[in-house]
């Protein structure tokens, strides 16, 4: 990553990259579905983030790619996993033409 790249972005990459990617990078854990304890994470991340960044990449990404648990404990990434989570999600049955757009 860029060290001019704005600070939010670059805590957002590194939660989608541990969160969604390696954990095991940094020696941090998550559950059957993908959940990390926030202390843990900011502990293990060697201060390559703060609560305050975890917390505006969390609040001011558009794509909302993070959550949160109401307690604020707990966060995971919504989506794109290269790593087995449980989401939670009910199978259903794809449409017969289905589009995707990429660019």
């Amino acid at each position: 990553m860029s060290k001019n790249q704005d600070p939010v972005v670059r805590a957002s990459k590194f939660l989608s990259y541990v969160l969604r990617h390696k954990p095991d990078e940094i020696g941090l854990e998550l559950d059957a579905e993908g959940w990390a304890d926030i202390d843990e994470l900011l502990q293990k991340a060697g201060g390559k983030l703060t609560m305050e960044m975890l917390m505006r990449a969390v609040a001011e990404n558009d794509k909302q790619r993070f959550a949160l648990t109401a307690d604020g404990l707990l966060i995971k990434a919504r989506q794109g996993h290269t790593i087995p989570v449980e989401l939670g999600l009910e199978p259903t049955e794809p449409p017969d033409v289905l589009y995707h757009g990429t660019y």
